[in-house]
């Protein structure tokens, strides 16, 4: 503070004399004072505390403007940079010109006060002297080769900082206009580009585009009267055809500053912009950046295309198009609300450089940011789409030539395509007439499966284009070529290969047909039929890519017919070989969700659905050995488990409240053979009877050794584990639970992936205990333990199944661990029965006999203790009942 009170002490003397000094002596005690400012400025942070600064600045500023005029003066223009570069990097003794631009430096930065007094200076257009020269005359000493010592650089950053704080207000901009040096600084970028100095190139872009921004009507006046854009296009033509492409698109862009950033204030420059082809050389010098490196030369072919975009709404009159609205449309869209005061598309010239661009272009990187720039005039302003589609047509012609393109500007095409309809609500016929066109030529595959995706994202969007696109032809144009493949693989078999992409081909038109029969009417559905379809549409079955929408297909036909359903996948689950594990899950998980309507049930039974699912488990017998064997080897007992569980979901579903169901699985002693198939399976034991004595003791219940069996810490074995799993199972099915439950996390295989079971190791359960899901909160914690005797019994036939593993529940070296699960599983069973509508069940069902010859078949010496527990359990029971066997 100290210093900074000095100093104005010393300036105000310094004032106080002035007039009574001559010059030179003026100039040397304000030269004397500069280097205390300096060191003052320096020693307080940067803060001026300076009550005088706008004359200081003022005063500094005109003898800066003095001394570049007296270095200019009449020498020729080589000579006169050579001065400019001694005066404004002195060394040694004399060093003034330096000292005063640092503090012209240094003031440019404080206030707009203090900044208004350097622009009254002259400043402003001594210095753009001084740029002319920098930028035209290069120093032959550095052989411009753009390296330049910290001096120099300093020197251009303090000038260039200097300049843009002085040129970006508008009272700089019209003061530089007395030196005459604008149009010939401008004029010299558009003809000298190549031959100016390397160093300065940059620096005076940065200048030129300031100015741009802040010009004045005056400005504006004064370039048109010089004819400065009319002689820059001139000289940017001859350019373009000598300079590399690069650097002609950087000269360009500083001039199309101009036209772009003067036309709010005023359109003369745009005009004499139009009738000077500029359009014409915007076209030329782009078309010139055709196979350019992905970052050569983008900034400035970037900032020119995006100057072009903004043209697009620089005109004096709305454009008038009359409305062509083809119907049907989204019933949401509504034309007269599109309309708004935006900002829309006035200028179709400038349009049509874009468009031209696209159409003669198949450069990735020039064809996509047309399509960006198209994409920015829509979002603009939504009517901007109608107004371009209703006169230059671009969408619509950029479609005919769409599968020239590389594959990422096809990518980009096809998702502005869709964005009409996602976002501007409104449906293209004309547009989706050649789209379809495309898919049916098939030129080039990735562009068809491009285009195949774009109709299947649209089609989501509302079912209007389930109608249109069957009324022109692609749904039986897609129908007709998957019953081409159908037949090509048929005749093939399984072995066939095709190419990645005709995988997703077929992929997509399969979910297309899928989307299009979603949520359909019935009568929508026998289109299928009368194509012939439906022997062609199961053969997609065998491939997983395909399976999920010929699924989803056929679950919506059968609800026209419920046997034809039946008939397709029972006989697939039956005809699927041993391997084919995620076959057969696909297919179950399709099942159960056509099982959920009770009309589908009668059809279950009489297209031999039960014997079909048992047949699975019989097909399963040895998969759950520890260790595996045989082709099971290579499978996790995840997936197995998994397997069962379906199956058995399958089974429950159809039993579900449907007597005639659960009277013909009884009636045909399919309990024992589910029991019989369950015990082969590997993990239950299978070699005959054991003779260890055993006493009753109980030490967990079987709700504990659940826990344990989802706890992969347990160290339990794992034939055990997988005991305890269908046990489980087994009990939710005998309590008409087991269809609700989701033990395993549902697998979505991603778009295109090949076809592949789970090729877990033999020890994946321990491994991957993530496979297993704790069950959903549809039945209490404690229905997994013996408390749980509240339950009623909904299908006893289940219980008949655990009566017959129960003597199965051992395994060699684990007799105690087998005794502890058997008296678990012997309570559990008995809790089942104490509710009184459990044993009305019980009682009625005509199980009773067979559940008592279980006991007496799994348990052969009568004193055994669990067979003495469980006879009291179902003697009480049958002394309740009316069936004379059951006396008996």
């Amino acid at each position: 503070t100290l210093q900074w009170e000095t100093l104005g002490r010393q300036f105000v003397e310094y004032e106080q004399m002035a007039p009574f000094l001559i010059p030179e002596e003026q100039q040397r005690r304000l030269l004397d004072f500069l280097p205390l400012f300096l060191k003052a400025w320096e020693q307080s942070a940067g803060v001026i505390v300076f009550p005088n600064i706008q004359l200081l600045a003022s005063e500094v500023s005109k003898l800066l403007t003095k001394e570049i005029k007296r270095n200019l003066n009449g020498k020729p223009a080589e000579e006169a940079r050579l001065a400019l570069e001694l005066l404004l990097q002195q060394k040694g003794e004399t060093e003034d010109g330096r000292l005063l631009l640092k503090s012209v430096y240094l003031l440019s930065q404080t206030d707009l006060r203090t900044m208004c007094n350097i622009i009254g200076s002259g400043l402003p257009a001594a210095l753009m002297q001084c740029l002319y020269l920098f930028f035209t005359f290069p120093l032959k000493k550095t052989s411009d080769d753009g390296e330049t010592n910290e001096d120099d650089t300093q020197t251009q950053e303090m000038l260039v900082k200097i300049m843009l704080n002085m040129y970006r207000e508008e009272q700089g901009v019209e003061e530089l206009l007395a030196a005459d040096k604008l149009q010939s600084l401008i004029i010299a970028t558009a003809s000298l580009w190549d031959q100016c100095s390397h160093s300065w190139k940059v620096p005076t872009g940065r200048v030129l585009r300031t100015i741009s921004k802040a010009q004045t009507k005056k400005s504006i006046v004064y370039l048109q009267a010089m004819d400065c854009i009319k002689i820059a296009i001139q000289n940017l033509f001859k350019l373009a055809d000598t300079i590399c492409a690069c650097d002609v698109c950087e000269a360009a862009s500083i001039v199309l500053c101009f036209v772009k950033d003067s036309y709010p204030i005023s359109s003369a420059l745009l005009t004499e912009f139009e009738n000077n082809d500029g359009y014409q050389l915007l076209l030329k010098i782009i078309l010139r950046c055709e196979g350019l490196q992905q970052n050569e030369g983008d900034p400035y072919l970037d900032e020119i295309l995006d100057m072009l975009t903004c043209l697009t709404t620089c005109g004096k009159t709305e454009l008038k198009v009359s409305g062509n609205i083809v119907h049907p449309q989204l019933p949401h869209f509504n034309f007269e609300q599109t309309r708004s005061s935006g900002m829309t598309v006035k200028n179709l010239q400038a349009f049509q450089v874009l468009q031209s661009i696209f159409l003669k272009s198949n450069d990735q990187h020039l064809c996509g940011r047309i399509l960006e720039a198209i994409g920015t005039i829509w979002a603009w302003d939504t009517v901007n789409f109608f107004l371009l589609e209703w006169t230059l047509q671009p969408i619509n012609q950029f479609t005919d030539i769409i599968h020239f393109k590389p594959h990422p500007v096809q990518v980009q095409f096809f998702r502005l395509v869709e964005s009409i309809v996602l976002d501007l609500s409104y449906v293209p016929h004309e547009i989706l007439k050649k789209v379809q066109y495309l898919i049916k030529e098939n030129v080039v595959p990735f562009c068809t499966l491009t285009a195949l995706q774009c109709l299947l994202s649209m089609t989501t969007k509302d079912l209007l284009f389930s109608d249109i696109f069957r009324d022109s032809g692609l749904l039986g144009l897609l129908l007709a070529l998957l019953r081409k493949q159908a037949k090509i693989l048929r005749k093939s078999g399984k072995s066939t290969s095709v190419g990645k992409w005709k995988h997703h081909y077929y992929q997509y038109c399969l979910q297309l047909c899928r989307q299009y029969w979603l949520k359909s009417i019935e009568s929508d559905l026998f289109v299928l039929k009368d194509y012939g379809m439906v022997p062609y549409i199961k053969i997609f079955l065998d491939d997983e890519c395909y399976r999920s929408a010929t699924l989803s297909i056929l679950e919506q036909l059968s609800v026209i017919n419920y046997e034809e359903y039946m008939s397709i996948i029972i006989g697939a689950l039956c005809s699927s070989t041993q391997g084919e594990l995620r076959l057969k899950l696909d297919l179950l998980k399709s099942l159960l969700r056509i099982l959920e309507s009770p009309k589908s049930h009668s059809a279950f039974r009489t297209c031999s659905g039960f014997n079909g699912l048992l047949s699975l488990l019989s097909d399963m017998e040895g998969a759950l050995q520890d260790p595996p064997s045989g082709l099971w080897a290579a499978v996790g007992h995840n997936c197995i488990l998994e397997l069962v569980f379906y199956t058995l979901q399958g089974i429950t579903a159809a039993l579900h409240l449907d007597p005639v169901n659960s009277n013909f699985f009884q009636r045909n002693g399919l309990f024992e053979k589910m029991a019989e198939d369950l015990g082969s399976l590997g993990c239950f034991w299978t070699q005959g009877e054991w003779q260890i004595p055993l006493s009753h003791e109980r030490t967990r219940t079987f709700g504990e050794f659940l826990d344990a069996a989802f706890c992969s810490s347990e160290p339990f074995p794992v034939w055990l584990k997988n005991c305890i799993w269908i046990l489980n199972f087994l009990d939710h099915m005998a309590k008409g639970t087991l269809h609700l439950q989701t033990y395993f996390k549902e697998r979505k295989p991603e778009m295109g992936e090949a076809s592949r079971d789970d090729q877990e190791g033999p020890q994946a359960q321990e491994e991957h205990p993530v496979a297993f899901k704790r069950p959903g909160n549809k039945l209490p914690a404690s229905a997994h333990r013996g408390e749980m005797g509240d339950c009623a019994i909904v299908h006893p036939g289940a219980v008949c199944v655990m009566v017959r593993l129960l003597p199965k529940l051992y395994k060699e070296g684990h007799s105690q661990l087998s005794q502890e699960i058997q008296c678990a599983v012997v309570d559990h069973i008995q809790s089942l029965v104490k509710s009184e509508k459990s044993r009305q069940v019980m009682c009625g069902s005509g199980l009773l006999s067979t559940i008592i010859t279980s006991c007496q078949d799994a348990f052969r010496n009568d004193s055994h203790p669990l067979h003495l527990s469980l006879t009291r359990v179902f003697e009480k029971l049958a002394s309740q009942a009316i069936e004379p066997d059951v006396l008996r």
